[in-house]
């Protein structure tokens, strides 16, 4: 099934394509919104729902926002910033080699985690969600990240997912997936002859604002431009409100929030709510809370004119990053149709109203603000499933950074340019021509630091090797394709070394051999190294496209010359006495990439912890299961015994059964709280041998009297049809004297039976083990009904009627030598309307 994942720092959703739609999975709780919260216990994990529930009791070790720490080193200002700004209640660490450590108390003691883990958690938990919703094994995805996530982050979340055991098909933009739910369905979209229809996607959630620039076409869309906030979201917000009233309280109760990370988390729980009902509210609402600190309640007001106020600065910022989008994009308002706005955060009124002002066009929520992105993740992935049938739709992302490629020319200079600008179409690959005489390195950057979130702008080393200098050549020419794929990654996917050879006519015929051409686009760089302390000479500086089939040679009448051609440059050589050709041997070389991911063997012991971890979780939910199992079934039967079931026990094993109860609840909650599920199952057993045969005797008492019916009814008709056998009856004349007999003979013995079980019930009490069973009424009934049935119900044999004798037709005119009238009536006449002939017999005239 086409599963997609929308992963927020705050929550996420499920949503699956099939039976010709998108539907969006519910969780355990019946709840499409899974939060992204992950809790450790002494036991087991919890995730989700759960996990959530347990952010105040659990403060320490109950984990959120981690998503904002993958892929990032613990000294990056970024993470630094969102340590300060949002405080988290467990500890965050740096590692021995810098990474991101996240410490919590799990399994009776203290273990870290990478934020990677911590995703590859939380995309194990998902993955349990769709399975439970599709009853079936879910392997591949497609994940949303933030359209300003770096080729660093990108690699982090693949790696997470192969933790978790899925395999990614795609790491998908989230404006751009918001994008695709968008047109994928519009009908009114203009031809690809015609102009596209430019629409502004607004996307605020809990953390970060995206907005992008998408045209759209009937079979295509197209990004043209993106912005992004990494640092403004819905939480800012929150904050605004939190710190005004954590002020208020401190002034007017003496209490102070900041304090205590408890009552601080529960005021942001609430100035949450307060956000959304002035969102939907214009008067003045209140906020209490109840045992805030130190035993005091705390109450508080306010209207949604004063928060505007409050969040003039964090409302200037949103407005900057719309203003950018447009100067970026070169557009004007007047080239924008429509501005669709999703995220959880995007029902503030003021952001509303920001983008009326701004593009100049009344914001749209055609789409579902919650689960816009995982729609469009999912339809993403039911396009690249080839067993799935879906209208063509191609999707033409945007690179939101410059990539620079560099690459060593001379021992005194480096050499670099500007490979992938800003904005560029995405998938793209490329393909550069070096002319090297030994192994050389290819750099890849993002060009512009201060556009990029990261302070690391490097994103990786890529050394081709194994280059030799040609025997009648100066230098080897390489061609590498570099390529930016559907993920957004930078890659090198290939390196070509091209070698020219002589050969004799009558050898066989050279293959003819040509680069790979890509689907969408190839552009060719050309830089040529000589040798010595020749300065470098780099080529081709523009885009070209090319390949490197030769072309047919030419010949003259004096001597036989041969040209070949390859990427522009000629060749001519002279020709002796014995003809030669030429031909290309085109050899792969090796790359080897120096990025910074997680290698093979780092991934597969994160794999071996992550279902160690799996299968602790899966055994402590056994346990828990056996033990809420005793205690329902504690609480249920001593409910029935004094009252459905009292009349079915005597009162001395009533007592004695409800002291075992009593005992049984008192031991679960003392020295039967943390004991192994095979204790639980045997205690479940002890209550059940007693139980059981108490809530038998009730059901029989429930259903014995309906199945005496039944039998009492079937005799009655079997009694009736003999009855009629014996007055003779027409209707069962034709049934043999051993057919009757055979039914007489069962009906008495069922009848016996009936009556003997009838008398035997009648003379027990209720609290006595029952002497028939009403499943063995029904079973006498059904050979009753077997033995009987067939013959009642035997048809009479059919009797053939006489055969009629057929009578002879005289022919015409043997009738007294008289001819017979012709009847000429045309179907659909009468004989009256129809024409008749009357044929009179000859005379014979003197």
């Amino acid at each position: 099934m086409p599963v997609g994942f929308d992963i927020g720092n705050s929550s996420c959703f499920v949503a699956v394509a099939r039976q010709g739609g998108i539907e969006t999975i519910d969780n355990e709780y019946s709840s499409r919104n899974t939060p992204a919260f992950i809790s450790f216990n002494e036991k087991n994990r919890s995730i989700g729902v759960s996990a959530k529930n347990q952010c105040i009791t659990n403060l320490k070790n109950t984990v959120s926002v981690f998503k904002r720490f993958i892929g990032r080193k613990f000294t990056d200002p970024f993470v630094q910033k969102e340590l300060v700004d949002f405080p988290k209640p467990y500890k965050v660490e740096q590692g021995k080699n810098g990474e991101i450590l996240i410490k919590v108390q799990y399994l009776e003691g203290e273990q870290q985690f990478t934020p990677e883990q911590m995703m590859a958690a939380l995309l194990t938990k998902l993955k349990q969600i769709s399975e439970a919703g599709l009853k079936t094994k879910v392997v591949d995805v497609v994940v949303s990240v933030p359209t300003f996530f770096t080729d660093i982050e990108r690699r982090a979340m693949l790696n997470s997912c192969e933790v978790a055991g899925l395999n990614c098909m795609k790491v998908m933009n989230d404006s751009t997936a918001a994008a695709l739910g968008y047109g994928i369905y519009k009908q009114d979209l203009p031809p690809e002859t015609e102009k596209a229809k430019n629409v502004v996607f607004v996307d605020i959630g809990y953390c970060s604002l995206q907005v992008a620039i998408v045209a759209f076409h009937k079979t295509k869309l197209k990004v043209l431009a993106t912005n992004f906030d990494p640092c403004l979201g819905g939480r800012n917000f929150d904050k605004i409100l939190a710190d005004y009233f954590q002020q208020d309280f401190k002034e007017r109760y003496k209490v102070d929030a900041g304090k205590n990370m408890k009552a601080r988390l529960r005021l942001e729980t609430e100035c949450e709510r307060l956000k959304k009902l002035m969102s939907a509210n214009t008067q003045s609402i209140p906020i209490n809370i109840e045992c805030f600190m130190e035993d005091k309640d705390v109450t508080g007001r306010m209207d949604r004119t004063q928060f505007e106020e409050l969040s003039a600065g964090i409302l200037k910022r949103i407005e900057t990053v719309f203003q950018t989008l447009l100067e970026n994009s070169k557009m004007s308002t007047s080239d924008l149709v429509a501005v669709e706005i999703v995220g959880g955060s995007s029902r503030v009124p003021s952001i509303k109203s920001l983008v009326q002002k701004v593009f100049g066009i009344e914001p749209s929520t055609t789409l579902n603000a919650d689960e816009a992105v995982a729609r469009g993740c999912s339809l993403q992935n039911a396009i690249l499933n080839p067993t799935f049938r879906v209208r063509d739709f191609s999707i033409n992302d945007a690179q939101p950074y410059s990539i620079t490629l560099s690459w060593q020319a001379t021992m005194e200079e480096d050499s670099s340019m500007e490979l992938f600008p800003k904005y560029h179409m995405i998938p793209m690959s490329k393909v550069l021509t070096f002319y090297r005489t030994e192994p050389f390195q290819l750099e890849a950057k993002y060009t512009h630091k201060n556009d990029v979130p990261i302070p690391d702008t490097n994103i990786g080393k890529f050394q081709v090797s194994k280059i030799e200098k040609p025997k009648n050549e100066d230098s080897a020419k390489v061609k590498v394709k570099v390529r930016v794929n559907q993920n957004g990654i930078f890659t090198v996917n290939s390196a070509t070394l091209s070698e020219t050879i002589e050969q004799e006519e009558q050898d066989t015929k050279a293959e003819e051999q040509s680069m790979d051409v890509d689907a969408e686009k190839k552009t060719e760089e050309e830089g040529k190294t000589a040798e010595g302390d020749q300065k470098p000479e780099v080529n081709g500086e523009t885009e070209q496209m090319q390949t490197d089939q030769p072309e047919a040679p030419e010949k003259t009448d004096n001597d036989e010359k041969k040209e070949e051609n390859f990427a522009g440059d000629k060749k001519s050589e002279k020709k002796s006495e014995e003809k030669k050709k030429k031909k290309v041997k085109k050899i792969d070389l090796p790359i080897e990439a120096c990025v910074p991911e997680m290698s093979k063997k780092e991934i597969n012991e994160l794999v071996e912890k992550e279902n160690q971890m799996i299968m602790q979780d899966k055994l402590e939910k056994e346990r828990a299961d056996a033990k809420n199992a005793v205690e329902e079934y504690v609480y249920d039967m001593r409910d029935k015994l004094s009252e459905a079931y009292e009349p079915f026990v005597r009162e001395a094993d009533r007592e004695k059964f409800s002291k075992l109860l009593s005992e049984t609840e008192d031991w679960l909650y003392e020295e039967g709280d943390d004991q192994k599920k095979q204790v639980y199952l045997d205690k479940l057993t002890q209550l059940k041998n007693i139980g059981i045969p108490i809530k038998d005797r009730y059901d029989e008492f429930q259903y014995r009297p309906a199945a005496f019916d039944e039998l009492g009814h079937g005799i009655q008709h079997v009694r009736k049809f003999l009855d009629l056998c014996a007055q003779k009856d027409e209707k069962y004349a034709h049934l043999s004297a051993e057919d009757v007999e055979k039914v007489s003979k069962c009906l008495a013995e069922k009848e016996q039976w009936h009556n003997k079980a009838l008398m035997d019930t009648q003379k027990q009490s209720c609290y006595d083990p029952p002497s028939v069973l009403a499943q063995q009424i029904r079973s006498t009934k059904q050979a009753l009904d077997t033995t009987c049935n067939p013959i009642m119900n035997k048809p009479k044999p059919k009797v053939e009627p006489p055969k009629e004798e057929k009578k002879e037709v005289k022919k015409e005119g043997e009738n007294n030598g008289e001819k017979m009238e012709t009847d000429s009536t045309k179907p659909g006449e009468t004989p009256a309307d129809s024409p008749k002939t009357e044929i009179k017999p000859e005379m014979d005239i003197d």
